[in-house]
């Protein structure tokens, strides 16, 4: 660090240290300013200019040492030189003091972040460089942060110091009138009456409208910049324009038919997306045939002939599709369009903010809507490995369109996909082997779940290889060969067939993107806001095109804000709650999670306790010969709230829906081991868990003294 910045750190510790150590706060508190009002009324009378000269010093030191007292001295300014001069010295002293506190935090910041954080913070400048003006507008006119971290963190960016100086004095200047003239009515206060004085009230309505005039201010501004690029059409064609029909843009229609608006859907495959035609739907009814495969084979834990099952894929094939066709009709053009929604069958291309471009085979044409919500999915991502496209990948998306068993399956990726289609496979006899770069399989959860999950596949037989890092594919000799790095040594995995699951990316090619000037995030995903708009307030996004939780039932839950918003936000906008969000992996065991896990509630410095049931002491589970698994709730110390839960074992997924319930309304433990659970039942897990935590919450001193008592009952 230089002697200079040295220097002024040493300045700042002196004067902060001798303000509080000499308790000079006390003279910025408006009790002592009411209590000397008249003498220093009288000084002010005898020397103005040096009494305007000592306030706006001391004004522009405490703000600019981001000392306590700027809002008492402002109100102060206008009760001793009235609103003109008050006014006018407080907006510059404020603008100044900000200004140095900006500079001091630039000279003694920047450069550091800069060395250390240079890709990040070139971002932050150029995003400063295009916008700082307006948001620091914004934040002046709307102070949603105290003024003070605004001065220190814009010094941090690169925003020119003369565009801060007068950002600030124009944006501060409104709330800086309301306050001082706040002032000019305090002092005139003699005795109760003066307290409902009209201007004395007009004052503090004017202090509290204020921020609430300034925001929609701003908000006009916001939108009438965002939209300046485009004319907006007189009349649409459509209320809603949807755009995919997997399960988020499925609900948004459904709800805006619901309400009689006029709604288009538009979808470039299949209705019902990924999770009918090639995730959720086909890998469960894959899973439930493994699943009987598995269990013939342990008949015997039953009483019964254990049998080696033939597997005839292509029957087993056959029946999935069967299944995506009995269901098909849930997601059908027929349905919706009975429910009033128009079905397109084409691709769609945002061109405005209100117009959507659709290209149906080799024509296009052009819809108008007052709101557009993409929810166009996600598909599965392929990492850029040498080699993968010489040995034709399997996926999520196309594995539901072979007809022959894969004699050696090689599963790239330990994820929850991964390991649901890993163990399918396996127990429909193909020889798998499931590739893993981190050191456990399902990474998201606590160890003792991955353990869980690792003991069962290998005592299945399935072969895993954690902590290998695919590098190359080859085809040698006619073989298909993967190469990866282990502990610094190169291992070589002969297959088949691949089978990638190493996570989805958003489907956000083609859609015009560049038009409206929106960017995806790093993870792909489009920047949504809280009401699930994206960067306008007509343009909404839901599903896995929006992330964060790529999961069916999040994107249905997203579709019921994003669809509302959409309808009726020029009334009232709703915040996407992501409070309560559960998944369940498919494997066997089964694992299910609600809230924080072990590892998240640590991380975050929570102060927990782990309440644990194991499953092989419920009867119904031993009756099942399904005696293994465990329940872990993580409440605060002390408390019966839910903060998460995990289950792992034989119908997680369902028993996990209590805990959902019960995070959802705050319903404790206490209250589920007051609810009765019928025997035998799964269910009745649950309540023992929840028994469990009173067990270990139990007065033990009143438990010794009912046991006296007892005794001496007995005599």
């Amino acid at each position: 660090m230089s002697t200079g910045k040295k220097s002024v750190i040493a300045l700042i510790i002196l004067a902060v240290a001798a303000f509080f150590l000499l308790d000079m706060g006390r003279f910025l508190e408006l009790e002592a300013l009411k209590a000397h009002q008249g003498e220093l009324n009288a000084l002010i009378a005898d020397n103005l200019l040096l009494s305007l000269a000592l306030f706006f010093l001391v004004y522009v030191a405490v703000t600019a040492l981001s000392l306590p007292g700027a809002a008492v001295m402002t109100l102060a300014g206008g009760a001793l030189f009235g609103l003109g001069w008050g006014l006018v010295i407080i907006s510059f002293a404020s603008t100044i003091g900000a200004t140095l506190a900006f500079l001091v935090a630039r000279f003694l910041l920047r450069d550091t972040l800069k060395s250390r954080y240079a890709s990040t913070l070139h971002k932050v400048d150029e995003g400063i460089r295009r916008d700082g003006a307006f948001y620091l507008a914004t934040l002046r006119l709307i102070p949603v942060f105290p003024f003070f971290v605004i001065n220190i963190v814009m010094g941090l960016t690169g925003m020119r110091t003369w565009t801060y100086y007068w950002v600030s004095q124009l944006a501060m200047l409104p709330g800086t009138l309301v306050y001082v003239n706040a002032g000019t009515q305090l002092a005139g206060i003699e005795g109760m009456g003066d307290i409902v004085s009209p201007g004395l009230l007009l004052s503090f309505v004017l202090l509290g409208i204020f921020p609430l005039v300034a925001k929609f201010i701003i908000g006009r501004i916001q939108r009438k910049r965002l939209y300046s690029r485009f004319r907006k059409p007189v009349n649409f064609d459509y209320n809603m324009v949807v755009i995919g029909a997997g399960s988020a843009g499925l609900v948004s229609a459904y709800i805006g038919a619901t309400v009689n608006a006029k709604v288009a859907l538009i979808e470039r495959g299949s209705m019902g997306g990924d999770c009918l035609n090639t995730g959720c739907v086909p890998s469960k009814a894959l899973i439930r045939s493994g699943k009987l495969a598995q269990q013939m084979r342990q008949a015997d834990r039953y009483g019964l002939t254990a049998v080696n099952p033939k597997v005839p894929f292509a029957d087993v094939m056959k029946r999935i599709h069967k299944v995506i066709e009995t269901i098909e009709p849930h997601d059908s053009v027929e349905r919706f369009t009975g429910l009033g929604v128009d079905c397109i069958q084409g691709s769609a291309k945002l061109i405005t903010p209100w117009e959507v471009e659709v290209t149906e085979g080799d024509s296009t044409r052009r819809l108008t809507a007052r709101s557009i919500i993409i929810a166009s999915g996600g598909k599965p991502f392929v990492p850029p490995i040498p080699g993968i496209e010489e040995v034709d990948p399997l996926t999520s998306e196309n594995l539901w369109e072979i007809e022959e068993q894969p004699g050696r399956l090689l599963v790239l990726g330990g994820g929850p996909i991964g390991c649901e289609l890993a163990q399918a496979f396996h127990r429909l006899d193909s020889q798998v082997t499931q590739v893993e770069q981190g050191d456990r399989l399902l990474a998201r959860e606590d160890e003792d779940v991955s353990e869980q999950v690792l003991l069962r596949f290998q005592e299945e037989g399935v072969d895993v290889r954690l902590g290998h890092k695919a590098s190359r594919f080859a085809v040698e000799e006619g073989e298909k060969v993967l190469y990866c790095e282990h502990q610094g040594q190169e291992v070589r995995i002969v297959f088949d067939q691949v089978l990638v699951a190493v996570g989805r990316k958003a489907n956000t090619e083609g859609l015009g993107l560049e038009n409206l000037h929106i960017t995806p995030t790093e993870r792909g995903t489009l920047p949504t806001n809280d009401d699930l708009s994206v960067l306008y307030p007509n343009v909404f996004a839901c599903g896995d095109v929006a992330g964060p939780y790529q999961f069916t039932h999040t994107a249905a839950h997203q579709a019921w804000f994003a669809a509302v918003n959409a309808l009726f936000g020029q009334f009232k906008r709703f915040k996407v709650d992501y409070s309560v969000i559960p998944w369940v992996t498919f494997t066997s065991p089964e694992v299910g999670r609600v809230g924080l896990s072990e590892t998240e509630a640590r991380a975050q410095g929570i102060d927990f306790e782990v309440t644990r049931y194991g499953l092989d002491d419920l009867d119904r589970a031993i009756t099942e010969s399904e005696a293994h698994g465990f329940i872990k709730v993580i409440t605060p110390r002390g408390k019966d709230r839910i903060l998460g839960a995990t289950v792992v074992g034989e119908h997680a997924g369902e028993l996990l829906a209590e805990f959902i319930l019960a995070m959802k309304h705050k319903i404790g433990l206490n209250k589920i081991l007051g609810t009765i659970h019928p025997y035998p039942t799964w269910n009745e897990s649950v309540k023992f868990a929840a028994g469990e935590w009173k067990k270990a919450h139990a007065p033990q001193r009143v438990i010794r003294w009912l046991g006296k008592y007892h005794s001496r009952r007995r005599g």
